[in-house]
């Protein structure tokens, strides 16, 4: 009796061996001779077939599964499911097959209270965490908890997603997250009690990257944790001088997305990338000027030749008649008018958006003060009447320009708002005030 129970355990770790090798045939035959042997778990850890063919990303295999009627939600010790180590090893093809087969993304583990979404930004693995959010728009999820609750739920430590991206320093988890309606300022704290934010767990593991993004996203500098302390307190008692020098609240306060107007959550995939882009050299340019204090290194935005580049190819191209200084890219609807990227950014923070308004009041056209229903990437002509389409990877300058020094006409629009953008001076303008 002995031997077959020995006979038998051998023919099972067969199974999962030939599994995790992505043996297909040897594992159909194996499972032809014994069909109870899918009933059967491995390890400690008490994996079934299904969680080793989820894990190993044997995609063939977990199809057969499937298949077979194997149940898709099988829980192993730790009550975790095969899509749960789908997504922790990174096998976005397993994940999607597992959703399709109706696997439910709102379970928790047993470890630390745990989703899928949750291990998905933990490990940084973005195409789980955009499958995971897209299946949550169709899914029952949607209807029963509805997705901004999905997406800010919490483990069984208070962390949400976005928590737990900042705190294993995943910037484009973060972005994507946010981009989804995730809380910037969610604390990890409950009833009523303070915790820590996104923001002090990025601080605390000096990451600059999602230091960038959360103060991108109007994350507050002066948020409490649990210990009382604000997230610049957290980087200086973890030695990151360059994430204190940002998070300091007594320097100018970042750019922040304008995310609450209609027409900016309504643009599209090119001009979104435009004004992005343009948010990100603004606050890049904040930063050096605070690391210069801080005598820190800084790292230039763009080489000397790119520069040069744009300046060629851009040299008949109108300029922003706000600034005199960029390309205009961005078009104004529905009257028509043009104007760069940047100068488009500074008005739409001129005045920063309060979240608790249903429909917060937007700015206007610069130029006819109409009202702005809609924002696209500009068409613009060259010398030679050929229409161009301004490009959102490579946006075209008339000439090597500095958005920290740009135009007093810029600086007189963007001056006034309380994002940190003010001082942005021309050479002319700074002699003249010296």
């Amino acid at each position: 009796m002995g031997q077959r129970l020995s006979c038998r355990e051998r023919h099972e770790s067969g199974l999962f061996a030939a599994i995790a090798n992505g043996e297909l045939e040897l594992v159909e035959a194996m499972i032809e001779q014994d069909p109870s042997i899918l009933e059967q778990t491995t390890g400690h850890g008490r994996l079934s077939a299904l969680h080793v063919a989820a894990s190993n990303g044997r995609i063939e295999i977990l199809s057969m599964l499937l298949d077979r009627s194997v149940k898709v939600d099988i829980l192993n010790r730790h009550k975790q499911t095969p899509l749960m180590l789908a997504v922790m090893h990174g096998k976005t093809g397993c994940v999607e097959k597992l959703i399709q087969a109706g696997a439910n993304i709102l379970m928790f583990d047993s470890l630390r209270g745990r989703t899928c979404l949750h291990y998905a930004a933990y490990y940084g693995h973005i195409g789980c965490l955009k499958a995971i959010l897209s299946a949550a728009h169709s899914t029952p999820i949607a209807d029963s908890w509805g997705f901004a609750r999905f997406v800010n739920i919490r483990d069984g430590n208070g962390a949400t997603p976005l928590h737990l991206a900042a705190l294993q320093k995943r910037p484009e988890c973060l972005h994507t997250l946010l981009e989804n309606g995730a809380l910037v300022c969610a604390s990890t704290g409950g009833f009523g009690y303070p915790g820590s934010t996104p923001l002090h767990l990025a601080a605390r593991g000096g990451s600059l990257d999602c230091i960038r993004v959360l103060l991108a996203w109007g994350a507050d500098r002066l948020q409490l944790d649990s210990s009382g302390r604000i997230p610049f307190t957290v980087a200086l008692k973890h030695k990151h001088r360059a994430c204190a020098a940002l998070l300091d609240p007594s320097s100018a306060a970042p750019l922040v997305w304008p995310a609450p107007l209609k027409f900016i959550s309504e643009l599209n995939q090119e001009a979104k990338a435009l004004l992005e882009k343009a948010l990100m050299e603004a606050n890049r340019e904040r930063e050096k000027t605070l690391l210069k204090k801080a005598d820190m290194p800084q790292s230039p935005l763009h080489s000397d030749s790119e520069d040069d580049d744009m300046a060629s190819e851009a040299s008949n191209v109108e300029l922003c008649c706000i600034c005199f200084d960029q390309v205009c890219t961005i078009e104004v609807k529905p009257c028509g008018h043009q104007m760069c990227a940047h100068c488009t950014l500074a008005l739409c923070c001129h005045k920063r958006p309060d979240p608790a308004t249903t429909c917060p009041a937007g700015p206007v056209c610069p130029f006819c003060r109409g009202s702005i229903d809609q924002l696209i990437v500009a068409e613009f002509k060259t010398s030679g009447d050929t229409e161009v389409e301004s490009s959102p990877a490579k946006p075209r300058r008339s000439r090597k320009s500095n958005f920290s020094e740009g135009s007093s006409s810029f600086k007189g629009l963007s001056a006034m708002g309380p994002f940190g953008i003010g001082g942005r001076s021309s050479g002319k303008f700074a002699a003249e005030k010296e």
